[in-house]
């Protein structure tokens, strides 16, 4: 969408024009004066429009008919894009797109926490992330806005509150002993090298579905006891999806009719929505069958119940059936894939980290063998730091676009120059343009987190980091990061996935060391559907080889 669409003016004018002629019968010379005077109308509405909307400066685009598109896809290439053209062009800048189309990048922090607290009112899912959602998942609180979201969001924020979590922290730990289990006997029949050559992505993989389908769902799906499921098959395939063209990706999110067509993706994601509400329904069904022999209530500690609790109480207050279907579905696939990823490329971190390694390993080892959630939360600060650093660095999600369905004035923290050369305070975005926030390139910015914003340094989240004051001036989100997004579409599962995320790596790594499997490797995000980690030159997609021994005082 650019920033001026006239296309709303065009269809108000029309509608207006037939509500006349509904009103009452025109003669032919009173038709002809009414149309020109709608014609004479159109030019004066978009004109208006035109003045009003604030001409902002941006790249020049490198061609009509893909723009900057498909540098967009390119994660790495992208944030030190967004950075570099907010220094050239100011905080709030256009991206030519598809056709002329234009995206504004908002990178001044005033303006980004006016669009968090007006998003899913004001800005709204763009049509392609709208049917992208819908197809794949339904119509839960990932597909809402508005009312609708606010009223989901409502039934599902007492399943992840900290008391919640607070009883699953077992879960997880049960996960990752599980796994150090099963790297003790690869390490076992290497009685040579006394280390394994071990795929952390495929093992950190396992235990985000494990402890998912128990702490959402009531159900072990095995794939830490070797066991195959439909449903962690569809997830692996889903996270390394490739048979979606980048052109047209590209055009989808334009022309979003072009997932009406029945492409290959396209029946992939109905197979995964079908397969994932499967499991989802079935567990569904068992728990209310349970729950009205009063059979659950005692032994079920999943989030699942409160779930099915909000559930019932009529479309104005709680969950439709179809809605708590829908929320599973979003719930496993976003508990398995993004923590998943997290946890990897934290493995990954600290083998080309050894002394970041060592030092997080002795906290660790200091503080005794299993700690409460509150611990993690509050008693292993250098834990905390990692963990915060790894998801700065890698944000799973790396940029949300919204689209404004509403004229908007954004204001600015400084002042901006326009196209024309004047200096603004504020921005007018008119209605049907595309807005983003480049949520990975925020997290490492050189401005709002130092010259060192690059770099794996978890020492910056401590007291008096002079690296911090740009961001804790600036960013809101959880811990100054916009990894979990901000306002009313926060990560609902924050808390859950920290808490995992701490009780794994703080078992792993007290009782393994991790290295790189050769000297020089590189680890880069994978370009599929979801920026998976993937070792550079490996013979299997999505793999990273870690080698592994256990830790030896």
């Amino acid at each position: 969408m650019g920033l001026l669409q006239s296309k709303p003016c065009a269809r108000d004018i029309w509608l207006a024009f037939k509500d006349l002629c509904l009103v009452s019968p025109l003669s032919g010379s009173t038709t002809c004066i009414a149309v020109v005077i709608l014609a004479l109308f159109y030019p004066l509405q978009v004109y208006r429009r035109k003045q009003r909307t604030t001409h902002i400066r941006g790249p020049q685009s490198p061609g009509w008919v893909f723009g900057f598109a498909k540098t967009m896809l390119d994660s790495t290439a992208t944030t030190e894009l967004y950075e570099r053209w907010a220094k050239e062009y100011g905080p709030v800048y256009k991206v030519p797109g598809v056709f002329g189309q234009f995206r504004v990048i908002l990178w001044d922090p005033k303006a980004i926490s006016h669009f968090f607290a007006r998003d899913t009112w004001l800005y709204n899912q763009t049509p392609f992330n709208k049917t992208v959602v819908q197809t794949t998942f339904g119509r839960g609180v990932l597909w809402a806005d508005g009312e609708s979201h606010k009223r989901q969001r409502k039934a599902l924020n007492p399943a992840f509150t900290a008391a919640v979590i607070r009883n699953l922290t077992s879960v997880f730990h049960d996960a990752a002993h599980k796994t150090a289990i099963a790297w003790d006997n690869e390490i076992e029949l290497n009685q040579g090298t006394h280390c394994a050559v071990i795929d952390v992505q495929e093992w950190m993989n396992h235990i985000s579905l494990d402890s998912v389908g128990i702490a959402v769902l009531s159900h072990d799906f095995g794939a830490l006891d070797g066991n195959d499921s439909d449903v962690g098959h569809i997830l692996n395939a889903f996270g390394s999806s490739t048979n979606f063209s980048s052109n047209l990706l590209i055009l989808a999110q334009n022309f979003p009719f072009i997932l009406k067509l029945p492409l290959p993706v396209i029946r992939f994601s109905l197979k995964f929505r079908l397969i994932i509400g499967k499991i989802c329904q079935e567990t569904l069904s068992r728990t209310r069958k349970e729950n009205e022999t009063g059979g659950a209530e005692q032994r079920d500690k999943s989030c699942l119940g409160l779930l099915l609790r909000a559930e019932g109480y009529g479309e104005s207050a709680g969950l439709t059936p179809q809605e708590v279907l829908d929320e599973a579905r979003v719930l496993l696939s976003a508990g398995f894939e993004t923590t998943a990823v997290s946890m990897t490329w934290a493995l990954v971190e600290l083998a080309q980290n050894p002394d970041i390694q060592r030092k997080l390993r002795d906290e660790c080892l200091e503080f005794g063998p299993t700690p409460s959630y509150d611990d993690l939360t509050n008693k292993l600060p250098y834990l905390d730091a990692v963990v915060n650093e790894v998801l700065r660095l890698h944000a799973p999600l790396k940029e949300i676009p919204r689209l404004a369905i509403q004229d908007d004035v954004i204001p600015l923290s400084e002042s901006l120059r326009t196209a024309a050369g004047n200096f603004m305070e504020s921005v007018c975005i008119p209605k049907g343009t595309v807005v983003v926030i480049p949520l990975a390139a925020l997290n490492c910015s050189v401005s709002m987190w130092g010259p060192d914003a690059k770099a794996f340094k978890p020492s910056r989240w401590f007291e008096g980091d002079e690296g911090m004051l740009g961001a804790r001036e600036t960013l809101h989100g959880y811990r100054h990061l916009m990894t979990f997004g901000d306002g009313a579409r926060m990560c609902l599962g924050r808390l859950f996935a920290l808490a995992e995320f701490k009780a794994v790596l703080f078992v792993l790594v007290r009782k393994f060391v991790f290295e790189m499997d050769s000297p020089g490797v590189q680890i880069v995000d994978s370009l599929k559907s979801l920026p998976r980690p993937r070792a550079v030159g490996s013979a299997e997609a999505g793999s990273v080889p870690l080698r592994v021994r256990r830790y030896e005082v």
